[in-house]
């Protein structure tokens, strides 16, 4: 029997990220993925980040993870969505060639001595003293610390409109279900579900009737020690196109047919990334929905058409896509399809993605009730880290969620049964004026240096740490004089009216002036020079000063309350009611904070344990 410290099963993008963190520790790393399946493998729109998730990609690469590295390496199409909006808000994605980022990120991991990777299926795994035992098809391993990542192929069911198979996605076998996989560990009775929509010949569409959307030379990598505009591949354009009354009228007229619509589909699916069939009878006035016409690869011959994913039958799906402008002679390559899989009950997790009744054995991903590829790497992050620092008998690593929106993720995520796939948004956080992305250093680098790795992201996130602040500390000790030639150049810079002296963040802060270009023009103004990532970070955390201040303010008071430790046990010993005692016996909660969120939990019980629980 092979022995391993961290075993990880799934290869995804969960699995990746805690096989790559846990083998920082100079653990002996396992990955168990399943047959025929790349690593970090892209089943659904080939893009990485987006609103909520490019913030997600720079704090994971800001803790030494490697989605942004593989995202860099492999990105045919850069953006900024929500430009026209404030910083806050502005996210990253990148379209990526997928094939390519399995291929990198299969490169990276082989690159890694202490990390290895066999492919066969897993057909169990049980806990002993010190460790778990885990049988494959043809191999038996022993691991100290186990971590889950199943993907949607835990018990997995795909649909095509009648058509019903076994597997964990298109072409792939599934994994058993967790009660045949691992009898112990507690499972949603609802299951999830998600889907995609046909893969379309590049060459059969029409692109003069799109809208192009060209790779944008600004957006920055989301790589650390990647030059900021620097690209590996070749640029490849997006496109926009526009479903109508025609196709929303076929939908609608095969309503029955529909696996989600007429029983065939128990499953629950992303609230916020629709099929084309909710968006018909969830909208029924609305015939207009985008289609984002996304190649899926420099050298591919497939179209991902966002916006339409679909488990209508074969047939009607050619004919509602052959209704859109420019798709009038599409083909299909490959059908789309919806795929239902069993849940991991996450309020049994605990903030480290650690299954409380077993410990050793953490849960991160998909498998967790989650939506996307940038939350579960995010997930498979820290359980990863969590499992080496638990092996070694170091101080586990949390991320608050007032400067995380990892943080976030983790305490929704364990605070509650899931009842529907959970996806990031900004407006998730209470502090997104704080929670950016280009203060990703900023906020993560405490944590990642409390690891003590001492690696190549340790000593940048340090120079950045010194050269942010002697950057903050030069322009708060600057000022302007109401000289009459300072006057004349506020003028002419379009800085305002100059009748008094001005501190220098005070000219940043004005509402007519851009904080990057006006701070950048102000230090050659007196012959010095930052990094242009310190730079940026310095200006839009100057801009919001104010802002942030307030609410850190504001947000203490609620924090200082909600990192309170609570005792669950004695909190259903007290005068509550019985549902909100079954509520917490059930997610056993270890702060007022997690308390706050669990689902029904009453006023009246809030002020019970505020007031006579914690002192």
């Amino acid at each position: 029997m092979q022995e391993y410290d961290i075993a990880i099963i799934g290869g995804g993008h969960a699995g990746v990220e805690a096989a790559w963190i846990s083998a920082q520790f100079d653990l002996k790393v396992l990955i168990l993925s399943m047959p025929n399946v790349g690593l970090a493998s892209a089943p659904c729109n080939p893009a990485i980040g987006g609103v909520g998730k490019g913030q997600v990609v720079r704090e994971i690469d800001a803790l030494g993870g490697l989605m942004g590295k593989i995202a860099d390496s492999s990105a045919i199409q850069y953006r900024i969505l929500n430009e026209s909006k404030g910083y806050a808000v502005q996210s990253t994605r990148v379209q990526v060639d997928k094939d390519l980022y399995t291929a990198n990120a299969e490169a990276f991991i082989a690159a890694v001595p202490n990390i290895s990777v066999v492919k066969e299926k897993v057909v169990s795994i049980n806990d002993g003293v010190n460790g778990f035992s885990i049988q494959t098809e043809k191999s038996a391993f022993f691991t100290r610390k186990c971590v889950v990542t199943t993907g949607t192929f835990l018990n997995g069911k795909l649909h095509t409109g009648s058509e019903s198979n076994a597997g964990g996605r298109v072409g792939c076998q599934m994994s058993p279900g967790m009660n045949e996989l691992f009898s112990k560990v507690s499972t949603l009775e609802t299951r999830f579900k998600t889907g995609t929509p046909a893969r379309l010949n590049k060459d059969s569409l029409d692109y003069s009737k799109f809208v192009e959307q060209k790779s944008d030379p600004k957006t920055k990598n989301f790589h650390s020690l990647n030059l900021a505009s620097e690209r590996f591949v070749e640029q490849r354009s997006c496109y926009i196109a526009h479903t109508n009354e025609n196709t929303l009228g076929i939908i609608r007229e095969n309503k029955e047919r529909s696996p989600i619509y007429n029983g065939q589909i128990k499953g629950v699916g992303p609230r916020y990334c629709p099929s084309i069939e909710d968006k018909a009878f969830r909208y029924p006035d609305r015939n207009s929905h985008h289609v984002f016409v996304e190649p899926e690869g420099l050298t591919a011959n497939t179209i991902y058409p966002n916006g339409v994913s679909t488990s209508l039958p074969k047939e009607v799906q050619l004919e509602f896509l052959r209704t859109i402008e420019g798709f009038e002679a599409c083909e299909i390559e490959v059908y789309g399809y919806a795929v239902e899989y069993d849940v991991v009950d996450t309020s049994k997790l605990s903030d480290c993605l650690e299954y409380i009744d077993i410990p050793g054995l953490f849960f991160a991903g998909q498998v967790n009730g989650t939506s996307g590829y940038e939350e579960a790497a995010g997930q498979g992050l820290i359980a990863g880290v969590n499992a080496a620092l638990s092996l070694l008998g170091k101080e586990k690593m949390v991320l608050d969620r007032a400067d995380s929106y990892i943080g976030v993720m983790v305490e929704d995520l364990i605070s509650n049964k899931r009842d529907e796939p959970y996806r990031l948004f900004t407006a998730r956080s209470e502090n997104r004026l704080y929670v950016r992305e280009d203060n990703s250093v900023n906020r993560m680098a405490k944590y990642r240096l409390a690891l003590g790795l001492s690696c190549e992201i340790d000593i940048h996130h340090q120079e950045f740490l010194d050269e942010y602040e002697i950057l903050w500390n030069l322009v708060k000790s600057s000022s302007i004089y109401a000289t009459p030639a300072n006057k004349k150049y506020f003028a002419e810079s379009g800085y305002g009216e100059l009748s008094k002296n001005l501190a220098m963040d005070e000219l940043i802060r004005r509402s007519q002036v851009n904080p990057v270009e006006t701070l950048e023009r102000e230090l050659l103004k007196r012959g010095v020079s930052f990094s242009s990532e310190v730079l940026y970070a310095c200006a839009i955390s100057l801009k919001y000063e104010g802002y942030i201040n307030r609410s850190i303010v504001e947000n203490e008071r609620i924090y200082r309350l909600g990192k309170k430790v609570i005792n669950w046990k004695s909190i259903i010993a007290g005068n509550i009611s019985n549902e909100c005692r079954q509520r917490i016996e059930e997610v056993k909660p270890t702060t007022f904070s997690q308390l706050q969120r669990i689902d029904g939990i009453r006023p009246a019980t809030l002020a019970f344990v505020a007031g006579n629980i914690i002192q």
